[in-house]
């Protein structure tokens, strides 16, 4: 074997390689005599069959099984004689002129090929002893409470006719029957009867609620939308719609007396229950964001204090996926860089930077979890499935058969328990201090984002 690097440049390698064909003849051969107990072929005694005989048969199938495997052993023992991690598969340049190839496979030349990586660069890890981070906590305090139970006891709420001739209000559940048209012609599941609608509730397509207000019941209107362009619908996304709309009903929301008898339409025995359970359920709450502010403050330190320059190939294919979602979703929502006070220009620049910090982060745990033996077992992963589980009643077979048969599925399931038993690490030598924050402040960074 013969291995020439023709390009070293940062963390991109290239190499020439040549397999004399004696070494692909040997392995071809060692193929053949494996094959001699297990092949059947007429005029033979099992295990009886001549190797020349056996290549006459399969030798040009078996050369190109031989070859792949060559071809994987001779880069693995390249890549570890010079300790290289590499960032993404190799991407091999094998010979295209067809006599050159068959001329391979039938043993009578050497293989020609190049071979060209990307690589990891060496990480040298912080002393997490140094690290010092703070955890902000929340106590769940009886207003809390009164507000969370408030909200569900909004969402159960009854409602009550309205008196002849009132018009529908924000807030009002108006009953509505439509017939939906595109360019004056019907479409498949634009009809609809007695369907109720509450003004207010973002459940009908944008556009489509706030043209309730003022309707009284008796009267028809004809509504204009557009559906949004990533409705699953294809042939209605991004459409112009006009929904020939009447209203049977207008409803006025009534207030709910929050009180044991609340509590029993939930299933509980009493109030007391009730703001019991809805304790437990904050408690829980609030420090799961605890914790997500705790790891985005030690990602934080974990950036400041490994710079280095990441694999290309993996910043490109992070910001690939990042700019498609963003794309996507500005597209959908018919949004422009210029409602974001940005440009494309300066919006690519941003999250090619958050692509590159995430790659780099992601290169740093890793190394962690290496170094220090961290794992993720067969048992957390399938606790992990179970849970996705119980999130979709009546379909849990559906989704174990699911992540059963799918890898890629089994591996996004598996990278946050991962990166999560990291950060458990990295905090047990760090040093980490509670301070007390109101919930405003606890849940402000989220608040903002879901508002963005």
């Amino acid at each position: 074997m013969q291995v020439n690097e023709t390009l070293a440049e940062g963390l991109k390698h290239e190499f020439q390689i040549s397999i004399p064909a004696t070494e692909i003849d040997a392995k071809v051969n060692e193929r053949l005599v494996n094959m001699k107990d297990k092949v059947r072929i007429n005029g033979f005694r099992p295990g009886k069959v001549p190797v020349a005989h056996l290549k006459k048969i399969y030798g040009r199938s078996v050369a190109a099984e031989a070859l792949e495997d060559v071809i994987r052993e001779t880069n693995q023992q390249v890549f570890n004689e010079r300790g290289f991690r590499l960032a993404n598969e190799p991407k091999l340049t094998m010979p295209t002129d067809q006599q050159e190839v068959e001329r391979v496979l039938d043993g009578k030349a050497d293989l020609n090929y190049s071979v060209a990586i990307e690589v990891v660069p060496p990480i040298t890890l912080a002393d997490f002893k140094t690290f010092k981070v703070e955890k902000p906590v929340a106590e769940v305090t009886d207003a809390d409470i009164d507000e969370a139970i408030k909200r569900i006891a909004d969402q159960n709420r009854s409602y009550a006719a309205k008196a002849e001739g009132a018009k529908a209000e924000s807030g009002d559940r108006v009953t509505v029957s439509f017939k939906g048209s595109i360019d004056g012609v019907a479409f498949d599941g634009g009809t609809g009867s007695d369907i109720p609608v509450v003004i207010g509730s973002n459940s009908f397509i944008p556009g489509f609620e706030e043209q309730l207000i003022g309707m009284g019941a008796g009267e028809t209107r004809t509504l204009k939308v557009t559906f949004p362009k990533n409705y699953a619908a294809d042939n209605l996304a991004g459409k112009d719609a006009e929904f020939e709309t009447s209203a049977t009903l207008i409803e006025a929301p009534q207030e709910t007396k929050v009180d044991d008898e609340f509590a029993k339409t939930l299933g509980v025995e009493s109030l007391d229950k009730v703001k019991e359970i809805m304790r437990e359920r904050l408690t829980q709450e609030f420090a799961g964001a605890s914790r997500q502010k705790l790891k985005r403050e030690l990602l934080d330190r974990l950036d400041e204090t490994h710079k280095f320059d990441p694999p290309q190939s993996l910043v490109d294919d992070e910001f690939k996926l990042m700019w498609e979602s963003i794309k996507g979703e500005m597209d959908s929502q018919s949004r422009t860089f210029a409602d974001e006070n940005t440009t494309e220009e300066v919006a690519k620049e941003d999250y090619r930077k958050i692509a590159d910090r995430r790659v780099r982060l992601g290169l740093v745990l890793s190394e962690i979890g290496e170094k220090n033996k961290i794992t993720v077992t067969d048992d957390e992963v399938s606790r992990a499935v179970v849970e996705r589980a119980r999130q979709m009643p009546g379909r849990e077979k559906e989704v174990w058969d699911y992540y059963r048969s799918n890898a890629n599925a089994l591996a996004q399931l598996r990278a946050p328990i991962f990166e999560d038993k990291v950060v458990d690490f990295i905090l047990e030598l760090a040093t980490v201090t509670e301070k007390p924050v109101s919930r405003e402040d606890l849940f402000k960074e989220e608040d903002e984002k879901a508002a963005a």
